[in-house]
């Protein structure tokens, strides 16, 4: 008797069975080759742009930045989990390039504007009314978990190690903290922002 094959092993699907559907969000080379992409079931078959339209009707009103002056490696990661959470849109301030292998091809689905310094990220968050909150563990911080973050926001993350630069920290409008309880002095970059994207989640959109 052989066993069972592993549906954890499978990826995807293969090419579509039978007539193809005439959804017109289905892209036709995915119907005849099948859909190995890293996408939820919903998603199978559909095309890229169908998806960024269907994610666009539903994103959420909180945005990411990431301070990008040291090419940090978590940026990616930060994307990834950008995505997973439906943000608006991921900030990149500083360098252009940044290190696309964390963020699993989801940047495709995600909206990323970039920004040359912190001056030009402050002018378009006043340009569309978004209050920035710094996470950073610095004195005077909110906890988190007991601030009341924003409805609509940007969340603003700094580099591995350094953290915010003085000029993004000044230029925020509050600053939030992660409570921490053991011996180092900060938390991986990505792991916060996934922490403080949550957080926005339980308070606005647990529901």
């Amino acid at each position: 008797m052989t066993e069972p094959e592993d549906p954890r092993a499978v990826v995807g699907v293969g090419p579509w069975q039978g007539e193809p559907p005439t959804d017109p969000r289905l892209d036709p080379d995915l119907l005849r080759d099948g859909d190995a992409r890293n996408v939820v079931d919903r998603y199978r078959y559909w095309s890229m742009e169908a998806i960024v339209a269907d994610l666009d009707a539903r994103r959420h009103s909180f945005h990411v930045a990431i301070e990008n002056w040291q090419h940090d490696l978590n940026i990616g990661s930060i994307v990834r989990t950008a995505n997973a959470f439906l943000a608006e849109a991921v900030h990149i301030v500083g360098r252009r390039r940044w290190n696309k292998r964390g963020a699993m091809v989801t940047d495709r689905y995600q909206h990323v504007i970039y920004h040359e310094d912190v001056a030009a990220l402050v002018q378009w968050s006043r340009d569309h009314s978004l209050p920035i909150v710094a996470v950073d563990n610095l004195p005077g911080a909110v906890p988190v978990d007991s601030a009341a973050l924003p409805p609509r926001c940007i969340l603003l993350f700094g580099q591995e190690g350094p953290g915010l630069t003085d000029a993004a920290l000044e230029a925020a409008d509050s600053h939030v903290e992660i409570r921490q309880f053991g011996s180092t002095r900060s938390i991986n970059a990505a792991a916060a922002a996934a922490i403080v994207m949550h957080e926005w989640m339980r308070q606005h959109a647990a529901q």
